[in-house]
């Protein structure tokens, strides 16, 4: 049961009103839905619309963004073409226009693929709470999360030298996950180098698959190199069953989804 929701017009503001047991608001576009759906214990929201957590900034080398800054508004800024794959494949153009950054990196799965992408690109995330500000890499945050007290502000990560994003769903459109994999990868001779590997849709939160990683580094970035990869990865994988696919036929197609994103093909 919602039973208020404040306003606060700066980040100590915003702070001061979750330590009253309260919960930050960003979109929306999926705590709202299921506030409204099911019987929940009294609830208060704090909006963080006011609190100037939105902004991008993009740098010779690394980009930063800002909690609160909207999917539609990375669709619609040229410079963060990397990831413009990413968001035009989560829901639809109205719902981009409130989702955002900070909300898509807590959002369960078989949603969130906006963290899928930062996690391959190694993003790092800002927190600000009691204690100050910090820094925590993506990955650990969403093993531990944050402290009540605290709010994430921003994301920050390096441009990669290459970038592979590909999202299986439903429909081509306007769908959750049934499998997601983001790459980043650098080729040195013709081999891999350098990859981070993230997954989405194969366990229950974003997975950054290190043993698929150790599979690809040395070796051409070909089928036999990629199929390896796809056998390194499937004990580390955990699907699940949901409306949208099952377990098992998650597990069953993550290699092609894997090979697709990886070779395009």
């Amino acid at each position: 049961m919602l039973t208020a929701v404040l306003v606060p017009e700066s980040l100590d503001a915003a702070r001061a009103a979750l330590a009253e047991e309260a919960r930050p608001l960003a979109g929306g576009t999926y705590l709202m839905p299921r506030l409204n759906d099911h019987a929940t214990p009294p609830t208060r929201l704090v909006s963080l619309r006011r609190v100037g957590l939105d902004g991008i900034a993009v740098g010779p080398d690394t980009v930063t963004i800002g909690a609160t800054t909207t999917l539609a508004r990375i669709e619609d800024d040229e410079r963060l073409a990397v990831l413009h794959p990413c968001v035009r494949s989560i829901a639809a153009r109205p719902v981009r226009s409130l989702a955002t950054v900070a909300g898509n990196l807590f959002v369960g799965q078989p949603y969130g693929d906006l963290a899928v992408a930062l996690l391959a690109l190694g993003a790092d995330v800002e927190i600000q709470g009691a204690a100050g500000a910090r820094t925590l890499p993506l990955e650990h945050m969403l093993s531990i999360g944050v402290a009540g007290d605290e709010l994430v502000t921003g994301v920050r990560f390096s441009r990669p030298a290459a970038f592979r994003y590909h999202k299986a769903g439903r429909r081509r459109f306007n769908t959750a996950s049934i499998v997601t994999v983001a790459a980043a990868l650098t080729m040195a001779d013709g081999a891999v180098h350098d990859a981070r590997i993230a997954l989405g849709g194969l366990a229950p939160r974003p997975l950054r698959c290190a043993t698929a990683e150790r599979a690809l580094v040395g070796r051409p970035l070909d089928e036999a190199s990629v199929r390896d990869a796809a056998h390194a990865a499937d004990p580390l994988i955990e699907p699940f069953d949901d409306a949208y696919a099952s377990a098992w036929y998650r597990r069953r197609v993550f290699p092609v989804h894997l090979r697709r994103a990886l070779l395009g093909h």
